[in-house]
């Protein structure tokens, strides 16, 4: 099986499944595996002097750990099968259509006090005062930066190195979600996960934008992506959330509170409406939806063509 038609299984298979709870209840996620394997590093080498070669280190260990685990898989018998569906496994886009999609719900069936219990399992910042529209905007957000990093990057490194290539990128992912941070616990431990992280992301970030605003022809998207993606504190989240705030016509981003600081950030698309509401989550979820048949059918045809 060619690593095109592994990652086409693959996407049927987690837009099938997801994550089934029946499942990962009884036994580790490798996602979760990583992270242990993150933290057991952390644990281990963030200490002393030389924080940011010893965050080199442990990133090495866990790239040489989680490649070499998914080379293995490929070896086994019937390892292409097994590949491809611990590929699937790596996928979140149905995953990521459901935390979204339950902000929603919650915020259509139980008001603000749901909406911030619900957007809270998805989003880092802080979600006590969070509006209607700020509730919105968090997971809309949430929304395009996911799909980046959740469906586009993973499927991306697959295509090109296969399964290892795949379940490293997750592992750097996984790093950066845990130590990239610039306080001083990992300002130089998480230095290097969160430098690879942006690097690895830099293509597929910009490749989910146009995925987003190919998927409605919007000339608006992509004139607002083009312009805002840079306003985002980030080299690559701007270029999803900038391209998704153009085709749903709302504003996104702007200023936010995390562990009680306020930090004021522009708006992107900031001429746009920003009261975003329920209606607005749901439009997000069902873009990201068409945004992956986007991709389906070019990852197809690029099947067909390849024989």
């Amino acid at each position: 099986m060619s690593p095109l038609s592994a990652i086409l299984l693959a996407l049927v298979i987690d837009a099938l499944l997801g994550d089934p709870g029946w499942l990962w209840d009884r036994f580790p996620h490798p996602a979760a595996l990583m992270g242990r394997l993150v933290a057991l590093l952390d644990r281990h080498l963030n200490h002393g002097r030389a924080r940011r070669a010893k965050g080199v280190l442990a990133l090495l260990v866990l790239i040489l750990v989680t490649g070499l685990a998914a080379h293995a898989i490929t070896l086994l018998p019937a390892g292409d099968l097994l590949a491809a569906l611990a590929m699937g496994v790596l996928l979140a886009q149905k995953s990521l259509a459901q935390h979204v999609g339950a902000v929603a719900k919650a915020l259509a069936s139980g008001g603000l006090p749901e909406g911030r219990r619900a957007v809270a399992r998805i989003v880092g910042r802080d979600v006590e005062t969070l509006d209607e529209a700020g509730i919105a905007r968090a997971a809309i957000e949430s929304a395009a930066e996911n799909f980046s990093d959740g469906v586009v990057a993973p499927l991306f490194w697959g295509l090109l190195f296969g399964l290892p290539g795949m379940a490293i990128y997750k592992a750097v992912n996984t790093a950066d979600s845990m130590i990239g941070y610039r306080n001083a616990r990992y300002r130089d431990f998480g230095w290097a996960a969160a430098r690879l992280d942006d690097v690895l992301n830099w293509i597929p970030a910009r490749l989910s934008g146009a995925l987003i605003c190919l998927a409605y022809l919007s000339a608006r998207g992509v004139r607002v992506m083009l312009r805002d993606a840079g306003l985002h504190r980030s080299p690559n989240a701007g270029w999803p959330e900038a391209a998704l705030a153009g085709v749903l016509g709302i504003s996104l981003a702007g200023p936010r509170v995390y562990d009680g600081q306020l930090v004021d950030e522009p708006f992107v698309n900031a001429e746009a409406r920003r009261d975003a509401r329920a209606g607005d989550i749901r439009r997000a979820v069902s873009a990201i939806w068409r945004a992956w048949g986007v991709l389906v059918v070019l990852l197809g045809a690029l099947w067909l063509v390849a024989g």
